[in-house]
């Protein structure tokens, strides 16, 4: 029984870093619009707020189950929130996209259009963050009853997000290209949301594994333009005198 427990807290932690990499994507993409001076205050407090909605989620989570009977034409309200919540997303990377390819750069760097408040970036992060909860706490209830368990795969996963927030979103801030590909996963994740709003599952494999190659493809792409501008700047070695 105990390695049971153990087995599906280790399996429950993995989902939960998982669902944390799709919300460090979006958290560095929100935050960027941000000066810089307020973007790791924006990450933490809209991490932290995540987090104990989460824990409050889980304290009705036998309401939570209920969610997915049918309610409206045939639709719960998991399938409700999951479509609405998966067209938001579209809609902010499509709209994040526009800004980076259109817009021109401010002194901050980052693409020079209306500037949102601290308090709208986090409420949007929360928001956000609730659809991809809904899913994941209807998942682990249905794994395990024991509240303990699933607390501990939260805390331990939060953590994990907490500790490399901020080198992913510096990572992606300062590399164009990777934050357009940051924002073509978040369009690939909000239609997979709409598409399982709809009833119709799909494997998160599909979808993790290909994003998984594409992201290794721009990392040496990246890297091989640094070494090559690197070769490029550097000085000619001397040629030695002939005799």
């Amino acid at each position: 029984m105990e390695m049971d427990l153990i087995a599906t807290g280790a399996l429950l932690i993995g989902l939960e870093i998982v669902l944390g990499i799709d919300n460090i994507l979006l958290i560095s993409i929100l935050t960027d619009r941000l000066p810089p001076d307020k973007r790791t205050k924006a990450r933490y407090l809209g991490l932290g707020f995540a987090l104990g909605a989460r824990c409050v989620l889980l304290l009705g989570a036998s309401y939570m189950v209920q969610l997915s009977k049918p309610v409206i034409a045939g639709l719960s309200w998991k399938s409700i929130i999951l479509i609405g919540g998966g067209g938001f997303l579209l809609f902010k990377a499509v709209k994040e996209i526009h800004h980076v390819v259109e817009s021109r750069l401010d002194e901050h760097g980052s693409p020079n259009a209306v500037r949102p408040t601290l308090s709208a970036i986090i409420l949007q992060i929360i928001l956000l963050d609730m659809v991809f909860s809904i899913d994941s706490v209807i998942t682990a209830v249905g794994l395990t009853d024991n509240l303990i368990v699933i607390y501990t795969a939260v805390v331990v996963s939060f953590v994990v997000v907490l500790a490399f927030s901020g080198l992913i979103a510096g990572f992606v801030q300062r590399h164009p290209t990777l934050k357009i590909l940051a924002l073509s996963f978040l369009i690939t994740i909000g239609i997979t949301l709409v598409i399982e709003g709809f009833g119709a599952h799909v494997p998160k494999g599909y979808i993790y594994l290909p994003m998984g190659f594409a992201l290794a493809v721009e990392l040496i792409q990246m890297r091989f333009t640094h070494n090559q501008s690197k070769r490029e700047t550097a000085p000619p070695k001397p040629t030695k005198a002939s005799n």
